[in-house]
């Protein structure tokens, strides 16, 4: 076998990857070497695997002094001595991690442990690190000598690039991109993301496996191509491959009993033996497949969420929040939806304000019929949540991310605001939650008149607002749905004589100034269920806030 065998077991490696052919790398442009990296280029090849992975992580950029094999040499007999390597306690901050041991022999797994020590020793600054024994476990499988992967490992640790993010290293790294992971399911697997809140009692709890599942469950073969991928890319490929995982996961289980009293379980056991239905590349396939926002927008949720997180506190590992606690049964009344039903609005929005309470900021019953009384009681508060109950039963509303003081801006003209984040949602006589147009069907977005049609049905003159883009939410700026000029905003409207919300699925929902009377837009080109009726009386209409 070759240079790069030393902690392999053969006899539990894929025979694929022990092909001897003679295989070179030597392009450098980094969109050709993408392309090879997703095709699995080097995937059949042990040895030109290791070596394309020693390039790559060679060309990471590092701090000034970080460690290499030659301080690991020095340093490793101090802190192992010659204590037995399985016994060997871990740093807290691998959190009882699983320590996959892939296909690696007895001395491999017994390098794993004493590398994350050394690493430990090292790296005083990280508090929070639960992917790293498996990327230790990985590059030790294509690494001479335990030496060599340490200062591999210390490359991707010590990066400071700060556009390429590769491992989170704190508690708080961590925890806010479980939430900017829930946020993207609950984009793009709405289906997976309704099963969870059915099947869940705390669906953040579950998104906060979606780490554990690449650097724990997958098998060998599959992390391996991943990783290839990965330190090409960078992070975000973790989030695609995690979303992929996902959406296979409720296809195959989709209406079958659960086989745990887990979902959590569930999933980790389907991942654990992904082989029985999905090949390597049918996952990346897949994953590569889902339009997903750009490097630097999930960035900025990134930067929301771990901000959110920092004024709650939440900087080091903590029980995480019960979404349903979110809203306490003691605290919450309102004369449209139940505590369950809140949940459930709950569980749609984006994770850095699920972490607060609701705050009741007007209803009808106490402040009249009102616009004007709506306004002065809304303004002030981003983001907030519209509840309507028609006189004939129905319940329906609207996830509003932006203050309605932006009406302003458009002077005395009805000028459209808002961001993509915006969403309507029915939830009597059933439950649906309507994804905008241009995000769920992007299609659409190649001719301006046809989406002129499905966000504007009011009138072809209404003007757009001209929002900074500082204002707009991290999710997104308006340019990433591609839209036509003249629809860059229109999410949410409002004026003295009536207020639209509306555009998901072709869902508009206009209430006129007296807050007695509604009506509904509606393209039927999805054949989704109307959000209620085409023209209804509002029996009672709520605002609601959100408080820290």
């Amino acid at each position: 076998m070759d240079e790069y065998s030393r902690f392999v077991d053969w006899d539990k490696m894929d025979v694929s990857a022990q092909s001897q052919d003679t295989k070179e790398l030597t392009c450098t442009d980094f969109h050709e070497l993408k392309q090879l990296a997703r095709q699995g280029y080097w995937a059949k090849n042990h040895s030109l695997r290791a070596k394309v992975y020693h390039k790559l992580i060679s060309n990471i950029p590092c701090r000034t002094v970080t460690p290499d094999a030659n301080v690991y040499r020095d340093i490793v007999v101090k802190i192992v001595g010659k204590r037995n390597s399985s016994s060997l306690p871990l740093p807290e901050f691998v959190d009882n991690s699983l320590i996959p041991t892939y296909c690696l022999n007895g001395e491999g797994v017994g390098a794993v442990r004493k590398i994350i020590l050394c690493i430990a020793n090292q790296f005083p600054d990280i508090s929070f690190c639960p992917a790293l024994p498996s990327v230790i476990a990985l590059l030790l499988h294509y690494s001479k000598d335990e030496a060599e992967c340490f200062e591999q490992v210390c490359r991707i640790l010590a990066c400071n690039d700060p556009s390429k993010r590769l491992i989170d290293q704190t508690f708080l790294a961590f925890e806010s991109s479980c939430m900017t992971f829930g946020d993207l399911v609950n984009k793009y697997c709405q289906a997976a993301h309704k099963l969870m809140v059915a099947v869940s009692e705390d669906v953040l709890e579950v998104y906060s496996d979606w780490q554990r599942w690449l650097f724990g469950e997958l098998p060998m073969a599959y992390i391996a191509r991943v990783f290839d991928v990965f330190l090409v890319e960078g992070y975000k490929v973790l989030y695609r491959v995690a979303l992929a995982l996902l959406k296979f996961f409720h296809k195959v289980r989709a209406g079958q009993p659960m086989e745990s009293d887990s979902i959590q379980q569930d999933i980790r056991a389907f991942v654990r033996d992904i082989t029985k239905s999905v090949s390597p590349e049918r996952l990346l396939e897949k994953a590569f497949a889902i339009r997903l926002f750009s490097r630097k927008e999930i960035q900025l949720l990134q930067m929301a969420n771990e901000k959110a997180l920092q004024q709650k506190g939440i900087t080091v590992k903590q029980k995480r929040q019960n979404v349903h606690l979110a809203v306490h049964a003691e605290n919450f009344k309102s004369e449209i939806v139940s505590v369950k039903e809140m949940r459930d609005i709950w569980s749609w929005i984006p994770e850095r304000f699920a972490l607060c309470q609701p705050l009741l900021l007007f209803t009808t019953l106490e402040h009249g019929c009102s616009l004007s009384r709506f306004y002065s009681h809304s303004e002030g508060h981003e983001p907030t949540l519209l509840l309507i109950k028609t006189t004939a039963k129905e319940v329906c509303g609207a996830y509003l991310s932006t203050d309605w003081s932006e009406r302003r801006r458009g002077g005395n003209k009805l000028s459209f605001f808002g961001t993509g984040e915006c969403f309507v949602f029915r939830l009597q006589p059933e439950v649906e939650r309507y994804e905008w147009v241009i995000i769920k069907h992007p299609e659409l977005a190649s001719t301006g008149s046809e989406t002129e049609n499905h966000a504007q049905p009011a009138s072809s003159t209404l003007s757009s607002s001209s929002i900074p883009s500082d204002r707009l939410s991290p999710f997104l700026a308006a340019r990433h749905f591609n839209l036509p000029s003249k629809t860059a905003s229109m999410f949410m409207a409002g004026s003295s004589e009536c207020i639209i919300v509306g555009g998901g699925d072709g869902q508009a929902l206009y209430l006129d100034a007296d807050l007695n009377h509604g009506r509904t837009s509606h393209c039927n080109t999805f054949n989704n269920q109307p959000l209620c009726s085409e023209n209804f009386q509002i029996s009672i209409l709520e605002v609601w806030g959100f408080r820290d």
